[in-house]
């Protein structure tokens, strides 16, 4: 089984409630077998928050080989050149250096990519299973737990409700764009 840890929990202040301009998206670490990946890299004050959380897991950003994008948006790959020696998985295909290969979206018996438009038209979710259950890491098809229902910064309303609906029905847990992980079910 793949394992998932929050590195960096996010945050925003970019929401309805009137007050905008301060993010931080959610960043993960997803290990199964040689794969170490984080997902989202994002923005930070301070790289020193993400290379330190990676030295808490006995990691360095060396030692990361993939970086998972769920979204063209830049708080959420601002610093995906902090991992020289990783491959960039996002929507339009897999990176590494200056190649690019189409993307596969099974990474591994316990890893899955699905397509979850909506929020953004390049929205990926990486589907996990744990010994816990299926963890979806969705990026902003759901900001946080109790995140209002419209998402003033989506491109497509409707394709997001369809994916948020699809994340729900294929997981056990979520980890949202901007907050910890909770039960799907909630």
């Amino acid at each position: 089984m793949a394992e998932v840890k929050i590195l960096v929990e996010g945050f925003t202040k970019t929401d309805n409630s009137g007050e905008n301009g301060k993010t931080c998206c959610t960043m993960t670490l997803v290990r199964d077998g040689d794969l170490v990946m984080v997902v989202d890299p994002g923005t930070l004050k301070n790289q020193n928050i993400l290379s330190d959380a990676l030295e808490k897991e006995g990691l360095s950003v060396n030692d990361v080989n993939a970086v998972f994008l769920t979204h063209s948006h830049i708080d959420h790959f601002r610093n995906v050149g902090m991992f020289p020696s990783a491959k960039v998985i996002e929507f339009y295909g897999e990176w590494d250096g200056e190649n690019v290969i189409d993307r596969i979206d099974q990474l591994s018996d316990d890893i899955k990519i699905i397509e979850t438009p909506g929020h953004a038209s390049t929205g990926l979710t990486l589907l996990v299973k744990t010994d816990k259950g299926k963890v979806a890491i969705c990026g902003d098809v759901f900001w946080k737990k109790d995140y209002p229902k419209v998402d003033d910064y989506a491109d497509d309303m409707e394709k997001l409700k369809e994916s948020r609906v699809k994340v729900l029905e294929m997981a056990d847990y979520i980890i949202p764009g901007h907050a910890g992980m909770y039960p799907s079910k909630e």
